[in-house]
C-alpha cells in the first residue's frame, strides 16, 4: 500500500505544478450548486466551538464552555486543515502540551512539564476510545506504536492539570482523550494517499449500514517514515514502517447504543547499526485489541454504561528490554440525576499480565508479573444557584504496589455570564509505581549498575488551579489558566553501584497557558496560544542521587504558537502555523522557530489535493536529547491526494 518517493526534488516539481493548476483553474462544481455539505469544508464557528460537547472534564457530555478545567479541542477540522498524518502530529495543535519529536517515529509529549523521551515521561494518561494505552511496564506511552485512521477522528481533548479523581493514577499532569466518530458518520469510501520526502503513506477506509439499524467501518492504514540525520549529517537507523487495519460497528440497543471495535498492527524498524561493528536487530512492535461498550437510558431518567476490552502488545527491542503485555479491563458507571445533584459513580478492575525478556541495557526481576488494579469512584456536582455549581469527587484506588489510593478533588464553575466563566479546583493526584521503578535491573545480569527501588512509592502532586474562559463576541474566543504544583516523592537515584530507584525529590512547578480565536473575517481565523513553566525541584536531606531533578524532564520555560486558516475559495484552503519553542535547559536544546504551510484544493466533490511543507525557516533543527546522539528533524515536503466515494 506505501508508495516510495524518488527525490526531494520530484516532490517539490510535484509541489510546484500542483499549484499552478489548482491555483490558476476553479472547476465548474464551484459555481453550479453542486458544493459538497458547507460544513465539511468550513471550520466550526466560534460559538459553534463554544458549544462543543465534551466528556474527558466531568466523564459526561458538558459543552466546552462550561467545562471547570483547562481543556482545548483539537477538531477533525484542524487536524485536516494541518496536514497531520500521524496522532502526535495531530496533538502538535494544542498549546497546553508539550510535543518534540525525538526521531523518525518517537516523540516526547508531555503536560506542565516532566517531558522525557524515555520511561520518565509517566504522568500523563492518553485514552483512546476509551481505552488506555499506555504500558503498565513503564507507565509511559510507545507512540511508534500508536495511530489512528485520522480521517475518523471526531475530536482531541486535552485536558491539562489533574483528571485522577475521575481517571485514576497516571492522570497527573493532564489527560488526552481521542475520540472517533461513530460508524454512522463515517459511511462510504475514502482512500488517501501521501508522498514526500520523509515519509510515504496510503490508507482507505469503507463504511456501510447493516440490516438490524447498525452500522460499520472497516479500514486500513500503511505508513513508511524515511532516516533522520545528525547535525554532520550521517544516517541515523531509526526508519520505520507500520502497517495497521481495524474496525468498529455501532448499532441501537435498548434506550441505547452498543459499539464493538479493534485494531491490530504489526511495524518495524531497520537494523541499527550503532557503530564499531556493532549491528543490532531491527525493533519489531505489534499488537491487537478489542472493546465493547453498552451504554443505556434507564426509565428514571439515569443513565448506564459499562465497558470492557482486552489489549495484546508486544515489542522486541534487542538493545532496551523485550515487553509482552496482555491487559483485560472492565469498567461501569452511572449518572443520576436528583434535584440539584448530578451524582456519577461507577469502578473498574484492570488486569496486566507481562513477560519482559532482557535486552543489552535493561532486565526485570522478576521476569514475568501479573498485576491488578480495582477502583471505585464518585462525584457530586451539586448546582448551588443559576451561576455557581460546586463538585467535589474522590476516588478509591487499589494497586498491588503500594496499597490503596485516594484521590479527591474540589471544583467550582461561576458563570459570570453566558459567555463567561470562572472556574477554580484544588486536587490530589499520585502517579503509582510501574514495574520499571520496583523491577529494574541494568545490566541484566550482576553486578548490577541499578537494582530497582524495592521501597518506591506513589510520586504526589497537590494541585491549585485557577482558571478564566469567555466567548465575548462571535469573532472571539479565549482561556487562561494559571496553575501550582506541589511535588513530594518524586523518583530519585543513588549512586552505582547497586544503586536502587527511591522518593527523594520534592518541589513545585507553576505558571500560564492561555489560547485564543479570532474570525477576522468569513473566510480568515486566526489562533495562538502560549505556556510557561518554571521548576523548582530539590532533593531531600539525605538523598546521594548524583544527578538530582535533572533526569526528571527536559521541558522549556515557555513556547507560543500561531495558526492562520483562510479559505481562499469555497474549493481551496491556506493554512500556516508558526511554533516557537524555547531552549531545553539539560540536556540542552537550542531554541527553534518551525513555520509549517499547507493549500489544498478540491478538485471536484470526490477529490482534494493537497501539498504541505513542514519546517520551512530551516533545513534541519533538534528538538530532543543529547548532542552527541540527538536526530535532526528535517524539513518536510509532501502531496496528498484523497478521494470520497
Amino acid at each position: 500500500m506505501t508508495t516510495h518517493c524518488k527525490s526531494p526534488r520530484r516532490v517539490g516539481r510535484i509541489a510546484v505544478i500542483s499549484l499552478s493548476l489548482t491555483g490558476a483553474w476553479t472547476p465548474a462544481w464551484a459555481s453550479t450548486g453542486n458544493d459538497p455539505d458547507p460544513k465539511a469544508l468550513n471550520q466550526l464557528s466560534l460559538e459553534e466551538l463554544a458549544n462543543v460537547e465534551i466528556t474527558s472534564v466531568s466523564r459526561h457530555a458538558e459543552r466546552l464552555s462550561d467545562a471547570p478545567a483547562s481543556v482545548y479541542v483539537i477538531t477533525a477540522d484542524a487536524i485536516r486543515r494541518a496536514g497531520a498524518t500521524t496522532l502526535p502530529q495531530a496533538l502538535r495543535l494544542a498549546p497546553n502540551l508539550q510535543v518534540a519529536q525525538v526521531d523518525a517515529s518517537q516523540y516526547a509529549i508531555s503536560a506542565r512539564g516532566f517531558n522525557n523521551a524515555s520511561a520518565l515521561a509517566n504522568k500523563l494518561l492518553v485514552l483512546i476510545d476509551g481505552r488506555t494505552v499506555y504500558s503498565p511496564a513503564f507507565s509511559g506511552v510507545f507512540w511508534d506504536q500508536q495511530d489512528v485512521m485520522l480521517q475518523d477522528i471526531d475530536r482531541i481533548e486535552i485536558v491539562s492539570g489533574p483528571g485522577a479523581t475521575l481517571w485514576g493514577a497516571n492522570a497527573v499532569n493532564g489527560v488526552i482523550n481521542v475520540i472517533t466518530r461513530p460508524a454512522e458518520e463515517t459511511q462510504g469510501t475514502i482512500a488517501s494517499a501521501l508522498a514526500g520526502n520523509l515519509e510515504t503513506q496510503a490508507s482507505g477506509r469503507y463504511g456501510a449500514a447493516l440490516a438490524n439499524g447498525g452500522h460499520f467501518r472497516v479500514y486500513a492504514k500503511s505508513t513508511r517514515l524515511e532516516n533522520t540525520k545528525t547535525a554532520l549529517g550521517a544516517s541515523v537507523p531509526d526508519g520505520w514502517k507500520r502497517n495497521q487495519m481495524g474496525f468498529r460497528a455501532d448499532w441501537p440497543a435498548s434506550g441505547g447504543s452498543f459499539t464493538v471495535q479493534g485494531d491490530a498492527y504489526a511495524s518495524e524498524s531497520e537494523s541499527r547499526d550503532v557503530g564499531g561493528g556493532l549491528v543490532f536487530s531491527p525493533i519489531h512492535a505489534s499488537g491487537a485489541n478489542m472493546l465493547a461498550r453498552w451504554t443505556r437510558q434507564l426509565a428514571d431518567g439515569s443513565t448506564f454504561s459499562v465497558q470492557g476490552y482486552v489489549d495484546h502488545a508486544d515489542r522486541d527491542d534487542a538493545i532496551l528490554y523485550r515487553p509482552t503485555e496482555d491487559i483485560a479491563d472492565l469498567e461501569f458507571q452511572h449518572a443520576i440525576q436528583r434535584g440539584r445533584h448530578r451524582l456519577l459513580w461507577g469502578g473498574g478492575y484492570r488486569r496486566a499480565h507481562d513477560d519482559i525478556r532482557p535486552g543489552l541495557f535493561f532486565g526485570f526481576i522478576p521476569a514475568s508479573e501479573t498485576t491488578s488494579w480495582t477502583n471505585l469512584f464518585l462525584q457530586d456536582e451539586l448546582r448551588l444557584n443559576d451561576r455557581l455549581e460546586l463538585t467535589l469527587g474522590a476516588k478509591l484506588e487499589h494497586n498491588g504496589f503500594t496499597g490503596t489510593e485516594y484521590l479527591p478533588s474540589a471544583r467550582l464553575a461561576w458563570k459570570l455570564s453566558d459567555e463567561r466563566l470562572v472556574w477554580a479546583a484544588v486536587s490530589r493526584a499520585v502517579r503509582a509505581p510501574s514495574r520499571l521503578d520496583r523491577d529494574v535491573v541494568l545490566p541484566p545480569t550482576p553486578p548490577f549498575i541499578i537494582a530497582g527501588g524495592p521501597n518506591f512509592v506513589s510520586e504526589v502532586a497537590n494541585v491549585v488551579e485557577l482558571g478564566y474562559r469567555a466567548t465575548p463576541s462571535a469573532d472571539l474566543s479565549y482561556s487562561i489558566t494559571a496553575f501550582h504544583h506541589q511535588w513530594d516523592r518524586l523518583r530519585s537515584g543513588q549512586p552505582p553501584l547497586n544503586a536502587q530507584i527511591q522518593n527523594m525529590i520534592d518541589g513545585s512547578s507553576y505558571g500560564v497557558e492561555a489560547w485564543g480565536s479570532y474570525q477576522a473575517s468569513a473566510r480568515w481565523r486566526l489562533g495562538g496560544g502560549f505556556n510557561t513553566l518554571h521548576k523548582d525541584l530539590r532533593l531531600q536531606p539525605g538523598s546521594t542521587d548524583p544527578d538530582g531533578p535533572r533526569n526528571l524532564g527536559d521541558d522549556p520555560r515557555w513556547q507560543w504558537m500561531l495558526q492562520s486558516s483562510w479559505s481562499i475559495s469555497p474549493t481551496q484552503d491556506l493554512d500556516a502555523t508558526v511554533r516557537r519553542v524555547n531552549v531545553l535547559p539539560d540536556p540542552p536544546v537550542p531554541g527553534y522557530t518551525a513555520v509549517d504551510l499547507r493549500y489544498a484544493a478540491r478538485l471536484n466533490p470526490r477529490v482534494q489535493l493537497s501539498v504541505t511543507a513542514q519546517n520551512l525557516l530551516d533545513r534541519s533543527h533538534p528538538e530532543f536529547g543529547s548532542a552527541n546522539a540527538r536526530s535532526e528533524i528535517g524539513r518536510s515536503v509532501f502531496v496528498q491526494c484523497e478521494l470520497t466515494l
